[in-house]
């Protein structure tokens, strides 16, 4: 099983930023939250302060993790996904990795088409509630 660390950048208009993956990853074109996989010995905070400087090149204040769920997608490739809020960071996001990256409001993230383990939590953050 592979454990995962996503990120919800929230701005100061309450808007997310999600990041469409490039046609050469694996689930082409589909959009998700920045993160990635945490490596042996790293803390789930740790690895997504590291992750979030490789991919949009900034330096995040990880707050607290609003959701953790595992999933299987076909193939038997099972991930232990966990989400943390971002409010703060430093430094101007540049898209290192990504098909491109967006600003979006809570309200339309679910007019995009996000990888099957981020659906779940993109239709509760819709509701404007969680966050």
């Amino acid at each position: 099983m592979k454990r995962v660390v996503a990120a919800i950048i929230i701005n100061q208009a309450r808007e997310v930023l999600i990041c469409q993956r490039t046609n050469q990853q694996t689930h082409p074109l589909q959009w998700e939250f920045p993160g990635g996989k945490i490596e042996a010995g790293e803390a789930p905070e740790q690895a997504l302060r590291r992750e979030l400087d490789e991919e949009l090149g900034i330096t995040a204040e990880i707050g607290e993790r609003i959701a953790q769920h595992t999933h299987r997608y076909s193939g038997s490739h099972i991930i232990a996904l966990q989400f943390f809020l971002v409010r703060e960071s430093q430094g101007k996001i540049e898209n290192r990795i990504f098909q491109q990256v967006r600003w979006v409001r809570l309200a339309d993230l679910p007019a995009y088409d996000f990888l099957e383990a981020d659906r779940e939590l993109v239709a509760q953050l819709a509701t404007g509630n969680l966050v």
